[in-house]
Formats: C-alpha cells, sequence, structure tokens
C-alpha cells in the first residue's frame, strides 16, 4: 500500500488495511502487532490498529496513529465487514474487561464473540455475544453515515419474521450501530457452545418468511423457549402464542 507522502504510512487511511494488518512506526520503529495489543496502555489482544483508543500514540515515541506504515497485512483483502466485525468485538472485550468484569450480572462462562453476521440490505447483521447480554447487532455498511446517530432512540426495523425494535448508539471504536436486545443478563447459560447455538437459532429464525405467520396461528416457534441447545442439535420446537416480535425471536414466551 503506499499513500502520499511516504512509502506505505497509513495516514489514517484505515479502509485500506484489514483488522490483521501488524504496523510499524517510521520514527522510531515500534511494532503494533493486533494479535498482542499493547499492554502499556491497556490494548486488550485482537485490538486492530484501526479501533485503538483515538488518544493512542506510539508507545516507543509518542507518534500519532498517522505515523505508521504497514510492515504486513495477511488479511488485506479481508472485507470492510470483517473490520466492523473486528472492531465491534474489540471494543465490547475493553469494556468488559475495564468495566464489567467484576459486576455480579456477568456470566465469566461467556466471553464476547460475533456470531452470524452478513451483508443485509447494505449494512452488517449478525449477534453479538457478550458475558452480560446477547443482542442483535445492525453495523454500518460502506454507505451508511451513522455517525451522527443519537444514542437511545429506537427504530422499528421489518424482517421476514416480523418488526423489531432497535436502539441506536454510538461508540468510539464502533461507531454508529442498532441494537435489538435479545437476552441480559446471561445467566441462564452454561458456555459459550450453547450461546453460540441459540445466536444461530435466532438468525434462522429472523429470516424465517412463515414464522410470522405460525406464531400468529398460535403454531409452533422454531425458537428455543430457553437457551437449552447443545451442540449439533436443532433448536426444539416451542409452542408459541400470539405475543410481541422480539419476545418471539428469542423464545422468551
Amino acid at each position: 500500500m503506499s499513500a502520499p507522502g511516504f512509502e506505505g504510512s497509513y495516514l489514517g487511511a484505515g479502509a485500506k488495511i484489514s483488522a490483521q494488518a501488524v504496523m510499524e512506526c517510521k520514527i522510531c520503529w515500534q511494532v503494533y502487532d493486533p494479535a498482542h495489543g499493547d499492554e502499556s496502555r491497556q490494548i486488550s489482544a485482537g485490538t486492530p490498529f484501526t479501533a485503538l483508543p483515538d488518544d493512542w500514540t506510539c508507545p516507543g515515541c509518542g507518534a500519532a496513529p498517522e505515523q505508521f506504515m504497514v510492515l504486513r497485512d495477511e488479511g488485506q483483502g479481508a472485507s470492510q465487514m470483517d473490520s466492523a466485525i473486528a472492531r465491534l468485538e474489540a471494543d465490547f472485550r475493553e469494556i468488559y474487561n475495564g468495566k464489567m468484569r467484576d459486576v455480579p450480572l456477568c456470566n465469566h462462562s461467556l466471553h464476547v464473540q460475533a456470531v452470524g453476521f452478513s451483508d443485509w440490505q447494505g449494512h452488517y447483521l449478525g449477534v453479538l455475544i457478550a458475558p452480560w447480554f446477547m443482542n442483535l447487532v445492525l453495523l454500518a455498511g460502506p454507505d451508511d453515515a451513522w455517525s451522527a446517530l443519537h444514542s437511545g432512540e429506537k427504530e422499528m426495523i421489518g424482517f421476514p419474521s416480523g418488526n423489531y425494535e432497535f436502539i441506536h448508539n454510538t461508540r468510539d471504536m464502533v461507531g454508529g450501530y442498532k441494537a435489538c436486545s435479545l437476552f441480559s443478563p446471561m445467566s441462564d447459560f452454561n458456555s459459550q457452545v450453547q450461546a453460540v447455538d441459540v445466536a444461530r437459532a435466532v438468525m434462522a429464525a429472523l429470516f424465517d418468511p412463515e414464522a410470522l405467520e405460525r406464531l400468529e396461528d398460535g403454531a409452533e416457534s422454531l425458537t428455543p423457549q430457553k437457551p437449552d441447545l447443545p451442540r449439533g442439535e436443532a433448536p426444539k420446537l416451542q409452542k408459541a402464542r400470539p405475543l410481541e416480535r422480539r419476545a418471539f425471536i428469542t423464545g422468551r414466551v
């Protein structure tokens, strides 16, 4: 990669590097490897260079991030969605390590993980698991200008299975995003595998065009009433009755 002013310089062009990019300061040759993070600033391992806090500077000489150049980038062909997901996970890992680790409502058998993300109508849709919640999340796509979203505003968004209430949020690493709460707290989950299975079941039910019709007819739901899905098994069918659509998608009837 090249940029005006210095061959290989980053110069803030985050869209040109992937979440795996290993960066080197062109002034003191300090290396930032996302696989290791930055212990001096309590930056967790797995944090992409583009997701570093705004006030982060080179640990060696204090240079701004724009003074770094690409040392190697094995994921240079990674999509913008991959980078957005990496920033999301890194942001919530930092929240957990910095603020939530000692909060009693956290389920410490779980960790932050994005599940099932895909391109949907130009946005990136999937489920985010954390030790204290599970949410449907919409991340901004390449053409979205969500940095001006007002945190706390609500929006109904339609899917094949019905309409769901999303709340607008903004964070430094992630930017603007929209979230629909599924589970909180996460005390009913016994393992990460179990949480991932439920997240995948949610994504499947969300795009089932017959789900709402079956729900309104009093037929059986495709999502579990409780998060009791062992690995490899399909969601257990539960009797559904007319109820709000978010309750249907989570199986909390």
